[in-house]
């Protein structure tokens, strides 16, 4: 496939999501049985669950779905090749279940998986997508699990087949069903991400949301994976979350998996920022937990209207990352009414206070209009303090403890009036995680991320590009290599850079795409080169609210 091909591909996929009327505008909430019961699903599970959620609050928060996943049906299929549900698990039937659900006011979803076999080896979907797409819906189901383990083969060919299919089974319906694919998780980790970077650009065109990265952390962990903590297992599916912001629209959402709230080897800190995090991305929020038992506080952080608010925010903006330093990540995004997020993330291992300025935030009052203070809320606390963007250095957050995070929301004193702001952050390449890097010489590198000013870039509405190390000069090419001129800021076209859904930023005039050597060591020049297809060196990632 040719790079134009390819991007004439992602505008119609881009154009299509945008599209008024889409089938889920914000991120689902509810619970899945899997993290927690893996096959020890049941009827009396799900009743009891729903129950709870509805006694705790969690259904008036708005967690409105329960999800069956994989072992709920038998082994074999009907002679006349439908599935069967096992009904020792469900005494009264599928049918029943998701009556019930629906008169608590909840919307039933289930799995199935598009190989010949699911994950657990139960039949799989594969030869029988129409029968099973219509016994779901006969059965009352409104939200479909796609999983892609046992697929006939494992390429990425293969996989938008059998994705595209259930798409068209699905859409065509009466009632169209929600659909997460789980396609994008089976082509993670790679030495060489192109077909992940594809697959990530074809399931927005089929469903709501996508799992693009490891599990969560089953409750019995340690029997599968006993190296793996369970802050690794939160750091890893976030660090895979932030490379694909460009792929979040409404009414399509990366999903970073479930929060599994009762994991034994998580700090409390940690379980909320797993929530907050989640939240920033406007991610999708479904617990797998035991719902009856929960502690009074995880119920009150999953209940946090404030931030629950941040994830179901209409405009669901992807938070992404301003910079990033081994301990402090610092993360913004823009919300629909004008207000501004700041997330902030102690990666540490002590407690610690941090000092977010005002222009890593996005704020530029001597370039665009600008209130003289500015409210900002902890979504923590619910305390409101009213901060100088002439007195004050910007946001101080004070004891983070190790693993915890702050958060807050800015907003414009006038009410009905934006916090203008211009997109800041880290550009970095989604393969080596290395941080576009500005010098005072102006020779542009790659480097490991630190989280200094050279790696925090400015993105302007006209394309033009600079770091906050040198205000004054923007990027530009010279004889292939990039770099920070005064003349970079020069107005007219020849230095505007363009950013596609790719991932690929691309300089105008030259028509090249912005470019890491990978077997350039450490400190490698940024250049420019011919655009390829979604290439390790190509691929970047920029501050949400860059123009795709």
């Amino acid at each position: 496939m040719s790079l134009k091909t390819a991007i004439r591909l992602l505008l119609a996929v881009s154009a299509a999501a945008a599209t008024p009327g889409v089938l889920m505008p914000t991120p689902p909430m509810g619970f899945n049985n899997w993290a927690r019961y893996m096959g020890g699903l049941n009827e009396s599970l799900f009743v009891d669950t729903a129950e709870a959620m509805v006694a705790k609050g969690l259904l008036a928060a708005g967690y409105n779905r329960l999800n069956l996943d994989d072992e709920w049906s038998l082994m074999e299929r009907a002679p006349n090749g439908s599935m069967l549900w096992d009904p020792a698990k469900f005494p009264r039937g599928l049918p029943w279940l998701t009556s019930f659900m629906k008169s608590m006011g909840f919307i039933p979803g289930i799995y199935t998986d598009a190989g010949n076999l699911s994950c657990g080896g139960f039949p799989g979907a594969y030869g029988y997508e129409e029968i099973d797409s219509g016994t779901f819906a006969e059965w009352g189901f409104e939200y479909l699990k796609l999983d892609g383990c046992n697929m006939p083969d494992t390429t990425e060919a293969t996989y938008r087949r059998v994705y595209g299919k259930w798409h068209d089974l699905l859409s065509s319906q009466a009632n169209p069903m929600a659909f997460s694919e789980s396609a994008p998780a089976y082509f993670a980790e790679a030495d060489n991400l192109t077909d992940w970077y594809t697959v990530m650009a074809w399931v927005p065109q089929f469903g709501q949301l996508a799992r693009h990265s490891r599990d969560s952390l089953v409750w019995n962990s340690t029997n599968y994976w006993p190296d793996i903590t369970g802050w690794d297992s939160i750091t890893f599916n976030y660090g895979q979350q932030v490379r694909l912001a460009r792929f979040q629209r409404p009414g399509y959402f990366n999903d970073p998996d479930f929060l599994n709230v009762d994991h034994f080897d998580y700090s409390i800190d940690e379980k909320r920022s797993h929530f907050a995090l989640w939240c920033s991305f406007s991610a999708p929020l479904i617990l797998s937990t035991d719902v009856l038992n929960m502690t009074d506080d995880e119920v009150a952080y999953l209940t946090n209207k404030d931030l629950i608010d941040v994830d179901q925010d209409p405009l669901v903006q992807q938070a992404t990352l301003v910079s990033q330093d081994g301990t402090w990540d610092v993360l913004t995004k823009s919300l629909y009414n004008g207000d501004r997020l700041l997330t902030i993330l102690n990666r540490g291992n002590f407690s610690g206070d941090i000092t977010v300025p005002w222009s890593r935030i996005g704020i530029f009052p001597d370039e665009l209009a600008t209130p003289a203070t500015v409210d900002v809320k902890d979504l923590w606390t619910a305390s409101t303090n009213s901060l100088s963007l002439d007195g004050d250095e910007g946001i101080t957050a004070t004891a983070i403890p190790v693993h915890g995070t702050a958060v807050f929301r800015i907003s414009n004193p006038s009410p009905g009036d934006a916090i203008r702001t211009i997109p800041t952050g880290m550009i970095f390449n989604t393969f080596s995680i290395h941080c576009l890097t500005d010098s005072t010489s102006g020779v542009v590198t790659w480097e490991a991320c630190v989280g200094s000013d050279a790696q925090v870039w400015r993105v302007k509405p006209d394309g033009h590009i600079n770091s906050l190390l040198r205000p004054d000069e923007c990027i530009t090419v010279d004889s292939g290599k990039v770099l920070s001129r005064h003349s970079g800021c020069d107005a007219g076209s020849s230095n505007r850079w363009d950013y596609f859904v790719s991932g690929n930023l691309v300089n105008a005039a030259a028509g090249l795409c912005l470019t890491e050597n990978q077997s350039g060591g450490p400190n490698a020049p940024a250049t420019v080169a011919h655009c390829d297809y979604m290439t390790n060196e190509q691929v970047v990632a920029l501050p949400v609210g860059v123009a795709i």
